[in-house]
């Protein structure tokens, strides 16, 4: 049954950025888990029982995390509190779109999984490696897009020191001393609550600064990753049985000529996607990006 609804939320998520998926994915997630615990809440079932958060999140106890390996994974999208989820996703929003201007999507999902990973990692090494979290780490756990928003904004911070943004009441500050504040703020805060937190947003700061310093080298320390994706795009990929041979009936000028301005038609309706929204297409431009979609 095809809900027009459903229908056009899906062809816009299908047209939006990259940047834009990752924080639909995440504010996605936060309310699919806000109602599931709605109806925990009503049915009066009980809590622990059914606990959401603790298959989702990462622990701390490798052991724990032997059972739930996907929770490297699931935790960067991960958020219990609406502000922790809103201050995330207006950091990821402006450091993502000064990302994406100049190091293209690729590299901003590398970034964003691979920070998260790094984050996961030094937070699991250091629950398990210092003393005072001896009586907790079998019951820490982390969860949230922190470690991964740093990789993101670390790495842009390190590619564009001198970049500088306006912020209210301050007026115009470099990226790299935007960067710098949100670290040392984790560093002083890791005694103060909340440990595990702030260590994983190290590990994803740590791995941003890395990246991109190496990358400035000639090393790209992400390449095996975006290699395990398009392995795993193709893999997926639905293959025609049919094998159809297609005949050019214009020369190449004119093949060029036409390829370009379908181009410029496509570009035109994104635009008007992100200024107005994809209610504002007319019937026959929404048309023209289903047909689209579907050669993608």
């Amino acid at each position: 049954m095809n809900i027009p609804i459903f229908s056009d939320l899906k062809t816009s998520f299908n047209f939006s950025s990259t940047l834009n998926k990752f924080i639909i994915v995440n504010v996605a997630i936060f309310f699919l888990i806000s109602i599931i615990h709605l109806f925990i809440f009503l049915l009066n079932f009980d809590c622990k029982t059914v606990d959401i958060i603790s298959w989702l999140a990462v622990p701390a106890s490798v052991s724990a995390l032997l059972l739930k390996p996907w929770t490297i994974i699931s935790y960067m999208f991960l958020h219990q509190d609406f502000f922790h989820l809103f201050f995330n996703m207006l950091m990821l929003y402006w450091s993502g779109k000064i990302f994406l201007e100049y190091l293209g999507n690729k590299k901003f999902i590398s970034t964003y999984i691979l920070g998260g990973l790094a984050g996961a990692a030094l937070f699991i090494i250091a629950f398990n490696i210092f003393p005072v979290f001896n009586s907790h780490k079998h019951f820490a756990y982390a969860m949230g897009a922190s470690a991964s928003v740093l990789a993101v904004l670390v790495a842009i911070a390190t590619f564009l020191p001198n970049y500088s943004i306006h912020l209210l009441f301050i007026g115009a500050v470099r990226f790299q001393y935007i960067a710098l504040f949100m670290v040392v703020v984790d560093i002083l805060s890791i005694e103060k609550g909340n440990p595990g937190g702030h260590i994983a947003h190290l590990g994803g700061a740590l791995y941003g600064f890395i990246y991109i310093k190496l990358m400035q080298q000639g090393r790209d320390i992400s390449a095996w990753f975006d290699k395990l994706i398009n392995f795993f795009a193709t893999l997926f990929k639905p293959k025609s049985k049919l094998k159809i041979a297609y005949k050019r009936t214009m020369n190449d000028d004119d093949y060029n000529t036409n390829k370009i301005l379908k181009q410029k038609k496509i570009d035109e309706i994104l635009d008007k996607i992100s200024t107005s929204g994809y209610e504002s297409l007319s019937k026959q431009e929404k048309e023209l990006l289903f047909n689209m979609s579907k050669n993608i």
